[in-house]
């Protein structure tokens, strides 16, 4: 599962979207197709300037609007295609979905808690953590694959698909996935290829310290 061949110095950047509406109402979105606010397009624009500086040699995206015009705009200063894959699409949350988290809280409160405890959950009869790892992680594993070595592949998903997919790809148990903390908007996360696998070289950085928004709260 540590996607490494004999340590050719590959970083993986996982960068989630830029503000929402929903985001700013702590509305779970889930699956929801929801647009960025003018705030979270800005956002966008300002993080995608300094993760240009990576020289990315590869870009792949949820195809979730607020994931996709997150990834134009770094699309935008690179000059790279971007690959779009359902796979990478937020966590499904069923009932959940379109709920603020004090409606989760009051309506589904023992379910809320036995997932912050890190029982496998399926919140609002949707998806169990693991199955979003089953389907994001070999997604990115795939793709950094056929980075050259020393390349820079950067995902563009969403909060809570980029926390188990991190857990998944260090190689951590799904209970200790809890322990990433969430990413703020537009925030992104680092892995560099190891001896041993991959390593979380940065969390959360771009423009600490706002706030952490959204579904994986």
């Amino acid at each position: 599962m540590n996607g490494t061949k004999g340590g050719r110095g590959r970083r993986i950047v996982l960068w989630r979207h830029g503000q929402t509406a929903w985001n700013l109402e702590r509305r779970f979105q889930g699956t929801t197709d929801i647009e960025l606010t003018e705030e979270g397009l800005a956002q966008a624009r300002r993080a995608a300037r300094l993760l240009a500086a990576l020289e990315p040699d590869a870009i792949i995206a949820s195809d979730l609007r607020r994931a996709t015009a997150t990834a134009g705009e770094l699309a935008a200063v690179t000059g790279l295609e971007v690959g779009y894959d359902e796979a990478l699409r937020e966590t499904y949350a069923g009932a959940w979905q379109g709920l603020t988290h004090e409606e989760i809280v009051e309506r589904y409160g023992e379910q809320y808690a036995a997932w912050k405890r890190g029982e496998p959950v399926r919140r609002g009869g949707g998806e169990l953590e693991t199955e979003v790892a089953d389907r994001a992680a070999p997604v990115v594993e795939r793709n950094a694959d056929k980075l050259p070595d020393g390349g820079t592949l950067v995902v563009v998903s969403h909060g809570g698909t980029i926390r188990t997919t991190i857990g998944r790809l260090l190689g951590l148990e799904s209970r200790h996935w809890e322990g990433l903390g969430g990413l703020s908007n537009c925030c992104w996360s680092v892995l560099g290829e190891g001896a041993r696998g991959w390593r979380l070289l940065e969390h959360n950085a771009g423009t600490l310290p706002e706030p952490v928004l959204g579904d994986d709260t």
